[in-house]
């Protein structure tokens, strides 16, 4: 009988320690939940065309790289598209100051008469896809697109994938002067004539700030005393409209002074790559401003952390 009375005490003190056991844990302060970091921005760098002038795409990516700004977004429109497909496939800047400084007119310009224009491009076309190994676009560490103009339909075209010299031929065929580029059947010119600077193209891709870089310059006149002349003033007027509606949907716009640089000299490439890292450099701290602003905005938004019961 006492032997009962025993495991009877033993159960109930057992039960008591259970409930009290029970209901400390459900007092027990929760572990804080995981703080979610706000996304990072998807950077995109818009590189515009202007022939030559294009060298100073490389000063400019010498800056942002120096700086810790790495886009994960390039796009480019004629020599933005020349510069773009190799630093996208993976060049360094320095990998392009390199290139662009050995580069020789023999490397890219193949000769022809023709009422089409005087340049064929497909030592240009063959010449880039040596530079990137012969990668298509969809295979480069840094997403990239170039820009062109279907000939027929007057239409903007951007080159996702596929073959990448032959992209940036098209992207880079200025009327009368490049053959137009042929692509599955279909003719290409000069991407400057619908997009001379790729920002809309950036933000179809996703990007959340976009730099653009304006290497154009305005008309000026005196311009067309030569044959030159008559080329730069051309490309010059053509792209005026354009310009300002891809520019207003920049978040900062870096504009080297190169004005003065034609279309087809390639002797100033070291000047415009100076000068390309001039214009950079004025424009970080509003770089910085625009990620501060979309670092706070994106905070902000942030679901506020709730205690769990």
């Amino acid at each position: 009988m006492r032997f009962h009375q025993q495991m009877k005490s033993l159960g109930l003190w057992a039960g008591i320690g259970l409930s009290i056991a029970v209901i400390n844990g459900c007092t027990t302060t929760p572990p804080p939940a995981p703080v979610v970091q706000p996304r990072q921005p998807i950077i995109a760098l818009a590189l515009g065309g202007g022939g030559a002038k294009g060298f100073a795409h490389i000063g400019i990516i010498k800056v942002l790289e120096s700086h810790g700004i790495h886009p994960q977004i390039v796009t480019g429109t004629s020599a933005g598209s020349f510069v773009g497909s190799l630093y996208a496939s993976g060049m360094s800047p320095y990998q392009l100051q390199e290139t662009a400084l050995a580069l020789k007119e023999s490397d890219i310009r193949d000769m022809t008469l023709s009422s089409q224009g005087f340049i064929i491009g497909q030592k240009l076309q063959d010449y880039v896809n040596l530079k990137v190994n012969q990668k298509p676009m969809e295979q480069f560490p840094i997403r990239f697109a170039a820009v062109a103009t279907q000939l027929d339909t007057g239409a903007r075209t951007v080159f996702t994938r596929g073959n990448t010299g032959q992209a940036v031929r098209a992207s880079c065929s200025i009327p009368n002067v490049f053959i137009p580029a042929t692509i599955a059947g279909k003719k290409y010119v000069d991407g400057g004539l619908v997009s001379p600077i790729p920002v809309a193209a950036a933000r179809d891709m996703g990007a959340d700030i976009v730099i653009a870089v304006d290497i154009s310059a305005r008309p000026k006149p005196g311009q067309s005393s030569n044959v030159l002349g008559v080329l730069d003033q051309t490309l010059n007027i053509m792209g005026q409209q354009g310009i300002d509606k891809e520019l207003a949907q920049a978040n900062v716009i870096i504009k080297p002074n190169v004005g003065n640089v034609g279309v087809l000299d390639l002797t100033t490439r070291q000047q415009s790559i100076l000068e390309g890292e001039r214009a950079a450099q004025a424009q970080l701290s509003a770089i910085d401003r625009v990620l501060t602003q979309f670092k706070a905005s994106a905070a902000a938004r942030q679901p506020a952390n709730k205690p769990r019961l």
